[in-house]
């Protein structure tokens, strides 16, 4: 009896420390990755890459953990792609636009094509950027791309023709400076973080951008109206990409498990951006501020005044070796096929 209670005590002590060495080493196998995505906390886009990351946990089994450092704690709006590429952060969410020139294929993404709304935005860039393989794009992997609803004026003073932006500092970033500037305004470059700031303080005058931004960056505190300008409706694509020897040290499992999350993600941020653009309205008139539409004929002398940004962006494309007639072409027709569907 004795010796059977020795034996039982032996391997009753060698099934306690297998258990403590299985446990270490699963901790051991554990990915642990970082996020730095430049929306606030609280912002619905931030909201959404919080819950792919989650979604990547749970596929995973917990093999994967994904730490976020919302509000450009980790990278800054500007600095997210480089931090990618250098490493020092392994997942990263922001605009093309804010490296200007970096881009120049992703940058025909941005250009006044007409936007209807974000849904079909974000699923025109995926698309785009799928088709044209960007060499631009090579030095990470590209997880997915989203893209906000159309770009409108948003203003202090009342703009109902285009006389009255005349000279008016507006804010704007990449191509959308050059859409301000085609109209008659004076562009002042400058992240979405900056802009309640700077309109609060008098250092420019409106912004460009979706609905949304009114109560995500709660910008309708700082502005009496909106010019529903949807006719030359521009887009901003975003990125979310991962440092290439990371992704390629990956398991495969884990590699066509953020694949798979990815492309399901690509409707939730483009309904997340409709949502917004809701919500913004619903906001910005609760607020008290107007929305101004343009008649047809203020329409069309909006939309005649932005073509030279579009055959310049194709110009200075061409220049560089690129075919910017080609990418704008694609991008149409990607608009009118997402927009009947």
């Amino acid at each position: 009896m004795k010796k059977l209670t020795t034996i039982l005590s032996i391997l009753s002590a060698f099934l306690f420390f297998s258990s403590i060495i299985v446990s270490g080493s699963a901790e051991a196998e554990t990915i642990n990755l970082n996020y730095s995505i430049f929306f606030p906390a609280t912002h619905g886009q931030c909201k959404a890459g919080t819950t792919w990351a989650k979604e990547v946990e749970k596929r995973t089994d917990g093999k994967v953990k994904i730490t976020v450092f919302p509000g450009g704690t980790l990278t800054k709006a500007n600095q997210c792609y480089d931090g990618v590429v250098k490493g020092i952060s392994d997942i990263g969410m922001s605009c093309f636009a804010y490296t200007r020139g970096r881009f120049p294929v992703m940058e025909a993404a941005d250009l006044p094509l007409g936007y209807p709304d974000g849904l079909t935005a974000t699923k025109v860039v995926n698309e785009y950027a799928k088709q044209v393989s960007p060499k631009e794009l090579s030095d990470v992997k590209v997880l997915y791309i989203h893209a906000h609803g159309p770009g409108l004026l948003h203003t202090k003073k009342p703009v109902n023709t285009l006389s009255d932006l005349e000279k008016i500092k507006i804010r704007s970033t990449g191509l959308s400076a050059k859409v301000v500037e085609s109209l008659g305004g004076v562009p002042v470059a400058m992240p979405q973080g900056s802009t309640y700031e700077s309109l609060q303080k008098g250092v420019v005058e409106g912004t460009f951008g979706p609905m949304e931004v009114l109560k995500g960056w709660k910008q309708g505190e700082v502005i009496k109206n909106t010019t529903d300008c949807y006719g030359i409706g521009y887009t901003t694509a975003m990125f979310v990409v991962m440092n290439l020897k990371k992704w390629n040290s990956l398991p495969e499992d884990v590699q066509k498990v953020m694949e798979q999350v990815s492309d399901e993600w690509v409707d939730v941020h483009g309904n997340t951006w409709n949502e917004g653009d809701k919500q913004g309205k619903e906001y910005t008139l609760s607020l008290g501020n107007k929305v101004i539409p343009l008649s047809d004929k203020e329409s069309a002398n909006w939309k005649a005044a932005v073509k030279n940004v579009i055959s310049s962006y194709i110009k200075s494309s061409e220049e560089k070796g690129l075919n910017g007639k080609e990418y704008v072409e694609k991008l149409t027709g990607l608009i009118a096929k997402h927009s009947e569907k």
